[in-house]
């Protein structure tokens, strides 16, 4: 390993780095993910740097004490196979400590993950073209009408760990789209639709029913310019269903893996994966 590499905190402007270094991995990240990333966890990411060059990096963002999240973990081509990426990945996991990890993680670098005592939970396959799209047969709300601790308490169903901050900025930055769907006085919905590279991306889709589903993806998907993408747990067959009576077709699949127990979350209610970097 070379005398001169260090790993530290990113910066934000290095989280913009890594951003670009995501899109050219074709993960196709959402035009505001930076800055919505960062402040869910300013401590959270990590980058490798020789000479000061940046070569690698890697996301961990703790939500809370017992659950943490890793992604974002690419190594620059040139710089591959040289031992660093696997010494920001050791201080990546070491930076989480004895919390539950959650991953995304592409198919090359499953047995890896593996290896570091990770375990498979389920598939998820990104969704992806230009939807059919019918008109939406239920009446949908602004979240911004609802009380937001309904709305983190909802959250909270579908993701193992509080993140009211994040969800906050999630649910009302530039660009994004969000929609809810109350019946008798309970929220039984909620979606987002953000900006991206390439077209736009759903998620978080959560649903109580198929219908529900339905109409929230098809108010969100309707109308959008260029492709529409969605990220579904392979275990929720209605969501595949979903996806599939849309219109839209497999174009990327990540195994979602846990080191330590696996968070027992709704996963019937789970239509569309928040997004595969911070879970």
């Amino acid at each position: 390993m070379t005398q001169d590499f260090s790993i530290q905190v990113m910066s934000r402007a290095q989280l913009d780095m890594a951003v670009e270094w995501a899109a050219r991995e074709g993960w196709n990240p959402g035009l505001n993910d930076a800055a919505l990333f960062h402040a869910a966890d300013p401590h959270g990411f990590l980058v490798g740097v020789v000479d000061g060059e940046p070569v690698a990096c890697i996301a961990v963002v703790r939500y809370g004490e017992a659950y943490g999240f890793l992604g974002f973990y690419i190594a620059l081509p040139a710089w591959r196979g040289k031992g660093l990426g696997f010494s920001v990945w050791q201080a990546g996991l070491a930076h989480l400590g004895t919390r539950t990890i959650g991953l995304d993680g592409v198919v090359a670098q499953q047995e890896n993950y593996r290896r570091s005592g990770f375990q498979l939970a389920h598939r998820n396959i990104r969704y992806g073209g230009h939807p059919q799209i019918a008109k939406p047969a239920l009446p949908l709300a602004d979240p911004a009408t609802i009380s937001f601790d309904k709305l983190t308490a909802y959250d909270r169903r579908f993701f193992p760990a509080p993140r009211d901050g994040f969800l906050s900025g999630w649910l009302t930055a530039p660009g994004h789209r969000s929609l809810a769907v109350v019946q008798n006085g309970e929220l039984q919905g909620l979606g987002t639709i953000r900006p991206c590279r390439e077209g736009h991306k759903v998620g978080p889709l959560y649903a109580a029913t198929p219908q529900i589903a339905e109409a929230l993806f098809a108010s969100l998907a309707g109308g959008c310019s260029g492709p529409v993408f969605l990220d579904v747990p392979e275990t929720n067959p209605a969501a595949v269903k979903l996806a599939e009576a849309a219109g839209l077709k497999p174009a990327f699949e990540t195994a979602r893996m846990y080191r330590g127990a696996a968070p027992k979350i709704d996963m019937t209610g789970l239509y569309g994966i928040t997004t595969f970097e911070l879970g």
